[in-house]
């Protein structure tokens, strides 16, 4: 709930957030493109409230995990009104039926969850059908199961090219931004790259090798509140930070609904009750 001090709170957080994107910027080879991350804040179980601190703060990218939760932020009065330059960005698990529901938001910027040249397909259609009076291309990302778990959502890794140049070559409402994984948790970077990361890396390398796209054309969204700084490091240029931002999330009927740290002591270092959840949390948590 919404509280007095939360605004300071979110504003050090962002601020923190946000040197620590810069440091991994600096930190990561010249051999990279050279594309500013774009960090994606995610509010998910967040008042509305929460989301315009934060956009006054500076803060323009939003992500969501729900449809129904994203359709309820993006056509909130108060956001509207308060927001007129906010970007959604959607970063769960997309079902066929709830494809026009989700197209219908107010300031969708993007979908980084599309997992199959099915799913694009409709998205496609949808897209034309719902927005036939603007030009304007739907960004979407294509979303990999790096990881081969079978409680992730994406593509493997094998299909990747196919999907790509289908999406290019067969849906012109939409277009190709990028991939998107959510990877591993726990994964112990002392120990190597993680190799999710390196995955996607690879995926995207024969991707603009067989389709001849610049590098820099292809986006990769990875890394979250545990790993993000690393994922820019190794060349993330999208990545998605909900709890260092806006602090634990709120569950119903939920322990999480006790008091907790501030996200700017949170945004330092991620609690060991945090990293344990996250390693049972599907696609939903970032």
């Amino acid at each position: 709930m919404w509280r007095v001090g939360m605004s300071e709170e979110i504003g050090k957080a962002l601020q923190s957030a946000m040197d620590r994107v810069n440091q991994a910027v600096a930190r990561r080879s010249k051999a990279l493109p050279a594309l500013p991350p774009r960090l994606v804040a995610v509010s998910k179980t967040k008042p509305p409230e929460m989301v315009i601190e934060a956009y006054k703060q500076g803060q323009r990218n939003f992500g969501e995990n729900y449809v129904n939760e994203l359709v309820d932020k993006a056509s909130n009065t108060e956001i509207l009104e308060s927001c007129p330059e906010i970007e959604w960005h959607f970063i769960g698990n997309l079902q066929k039926n709830n494809v026009n529901k989700l197209l219908g938001v107010p300031h969708l910027f993007m979908v980084e969850t599309v997992d199959s040249a099915k799913l694009a397909d409709k998205v496609n259609s949808s897209w034309q059908r719902l927005r036939a009076a603007s030009s304007q291309r739907l960004r979407i990302m294509l979303q990999i199961n790096t990881s081969g778990e079978q409680s992730k959502h994406g593509l493997p890794p094998e299909e990747t090219v196919n999907a790509v140049k289908h999406i290019v070559s067969q849906c012109t409402a939409l277009h190709f931004s990028g991939l998107m994984t959510i990877g591993r948790s726990g994964f112990d970077l002392s120990q190597a790259q993680n190799p999710d990361f390196q995955m996607l890396l690879s995926q995207r390398k024969k991707v603009c090798d067989n389709l001849n796209l610049p590098m820099e054309d292809v986006e990769l969204s990875m890394g979250m509140s545990n790993d993000f700084e690393h994922a820019i490091e190794v060349g993330a240029t999208n990545v998605r930070v909900g709890s260092l931002i806006f602090g634990n999330r709120d569950y119903p009927n939920s322990a999480a609904n006790t008091p907790s740290p501030s996200p700017e002591k949170r945004s330092k270092v991620l609690t060991e009750e945090a990293a344990k959840k996250m390693e049972h949390l599907t696609v939903s948590e970032h």
